[in-house]
């Protein structure tokens, strides 16, 4: 990791041995494409240099002209995206990961995850359902077919590094030990009101980076954003619930994601410093345990329009 005390240049090394991801990320998990390229603009502008796009989002090719029209050299940006579940044969992986990449209009991609582990019925369909309206599972491939086609894009040589996102420790741990290639980053929800302790060990111990998204609880409300302990800590800072709960990811060894959907949010969500030794222990014993989004159990993202 860099050891810079500003968390905006920190950057964290991954077991590639070559990369290093900005530990503040930001996620394009915005429904209408314009707005998602204006959102990535402003990202830009206000210093994020790490973007995490996905095929499910259906927005790459704007994110992509986005960060073609910064003028910012290529090697100074790190950009993600995601392989969805109608793509976990074989067969399927790499052309989804081209279609990706050409769709964002990049040479290469720093990191390519698998989004869950749950393999759909493949085909066009991103959400495939039967007459009762049930997801439709494909039965016929494992996790680990589909990580070893995951291991040939990075023998390729368009795809630097590969990972895992929405699993739980104990789906990690076989692909882990099987692994040619290891994956370098797990990204799964992580905040203080679901800390996920046993799998950051891991992933330290490992040398994986853990990649958290909604740290700030997704926006919902009553929530982390009012919760007593970080609004106090914030107010004594003189920083905003939101600064302070991304400085207590960054400060922990997580990368982390936010989605500002505007340009002062932009701003405020990339202003963030590290916390005294007090503030942060506080936070870690906040007791409130809450996942907010189920897609480990289902495959399908919530929060996300259809």
């Amino acid at each position: 990791m860099n050891e810079s005390s500003d968390f905006r240049l920190t950057r964290i090394a991954l077991n590639n041995g070559s990369s290093h991801m900005p530990a503040l990320g930001c996620g394009t998990l915005i429904p209408d494409p314009a707005e998602s390229k204006a959102a990535t603009k402003d990202a830009l502008a206000a210093g994020f240099r790490h973007f995490d796009c996905a095929e499910r989002y259906r927005n790459e090719r704007e994110v992509g002209e986005a960060l073609a029209s910064s003028g910012i050299d290529r090697e100074d940006i790190f950009v993600t995206t995601k392989l969805w579940n109608t793509n976990h044969r074989p067969e399927r992986v790499e052309p989804a990961f081209e279609a990706s990449r050409n769709r964002l209009g990049l040479s290469y991609l720093d990191l390519y995850l698998i989004h869950t582990p749950y393999a759909f019925q493949p085909g066009g369909e991103q959400d495939p359902r039967d007459q009762d309206g049930n997801v439709i599972y494909d039965n016929g491939v494992t996790l680990l077919d589909t990580w070893r086609a995951m291991e040939s894009l990075v023998n390729h040589g368009k795809c630097r590094a590969i990972g895992l996102s929405d699993i739980s420790l104990n789906e990690l741990r076989p692909i882990y030990e099987s692994a040619r290639i290891k994956p370098a980053v797990v990204q799964v929800e992580a905040h203080p009101y679901l800390p996920e302790v046993e799998l950051l060990e891991f992933c330290k111990e490992k040398g994986i980076v853990l990649l958290a998204f909604a740290p700030l609880g997704h926006g919902m409300r009553p929530g982390l954003l009012e919760d007593p302990v970080i609004v106090a800590i914030a107010a004594k800072v003189g920083k905003t619930p939101a600064q302070v709960l991304l400085a207590w990811a960054v400060q922990r060894g997580t990368a982390v994601l936010t989605t500002p959907k505007t340009e002062a949010r932009a701003r405020e969500n990339f202003d963030i410093s590290p916390l005294t030794e007090d503030a942060f222990n506080e936070i870690n014993r906040i007791q409130t345990r809450q996942r907010l989004n189920e897609v480990v159990k289902t495959g399908v993202p919530g929060f996300i329009a259809r």
